[in-house]
């Protein structure tokens, strides 16, 4: 992704954060959105063409720094940058304290799924301090495992059960919103190939092909590099759960402010380190 790129995916970012019409503030985010992920298509059909004309790009690694230990909800913030990742070419690894996610792709969609998460994240924790002080979840009750009795009990639901509901919940639908949105430009752009090229509706496009070559290059640097041990399996059961929160995670999520963003996609595995 150029320079320039870049930098018009950040100028729709700064606009939808910046407004307060939550109609403008959804078209910039589609806007963005959209131009990322045409971006990260023409990227991978030029990867396809030009390998003998330039120095190949090649998928690589980053560490993405989520939270110091200790930190409650740093599992949350977890399941956002991995919501990310799952809308995009990239493949996680998680460290066993969740505080590190290992990310395996090509440069430029791990740029903007790192300026794409840091905005969300912001947003996230904003609204759920936001739901929290509204006292709006302290009529509720639920189930949560008592590690001490070990049993289930039920109780009111306490503000870190609120919080974390309303998070997973707000992560789950921004992953939704994601995939949606990088389904819709990538068919576009397969069936204006396809119109260009003449093939038959059922016949692969060089774009598809391109795509389908780099799922298979990145797949396979993940298979050479990552030292994963087991499956990072998100936020347990124990944590408790509000039905209230949660609702109102996905509502604040549906209104969130997407920005600087390509595609990124793939497994989660903990680091057993």
């Amino acid at each position: 992704m150029t320079d320039r790129t870049l930098a018009r995916i950040a100028a729709l970012l700064k606009k939808a954060e910046s407004t307060d019409n939550a109609f403008e503030a959804e078209a910039y985010m589609e806007a963005a959105q959209r131009l990322a992920t045409v971006a990260s298509v023409d990227l991978a059909v030029a990867r396809a063409h030009v390998a003998d004309k330039e120095r190949r790009v090649t998928p690589t690694q980053r560490e993405i720094v989520v939270g110091e230990a200790g930190r409650r909800g740093l599992r949350t913030y977890v399941e956002l940058f991995v919501a990310i990742a799952r809308a995009n070419d990239i493949t996680c690894d998680v460290a066993r304290n969740s505080t590190r996610v290992f990310a395996y792709g090509f440069g430029s969609d791990l740029d903007t799924a790192e300026a794409l998460f840091a905005s969300l994240m912001v947003q996230m924790v904003r609204a759920s301090d936001e739901f929290i002080k509204s006292g709006a979840y302290a009529a509720e009750h639920a189930r949560r495992y008592s590690a001490a009795r070990r049993r289930w009990e039920t109780a009111p639901v306490s503000p870190i059960t609120a919080r974390l509901s309303f998070q997973r919940a707000y992560a789950a639908r921004i992953g939704r919103r994601l995939q949606d949105a990088r389904r819709e430009v990538t068919d576009q752009a397969v069936r204006a190939d396809r119109k260009a090229t003449g093939v038959r509706r059922d016949a692969q496009t060089g774009t598809a092909l391109a795509l389908r070559a780099k799922e298979l290059e990145l797949a396979d640097h993940y298979r050479a590099h990552s030292t994963a041990r087991g499956t990072w399996r998100g936020s347990t059961a124990s944590a408790g759960y509000s039905r209230h929160a949660s609702r109102a995670g996905d509502r604040a999520a549906r209104r969130a402010r997407l920005g600087t963003e390509t595609s990124i996609g793939g497994s989660r595995r903990q680091i057993g380190t």
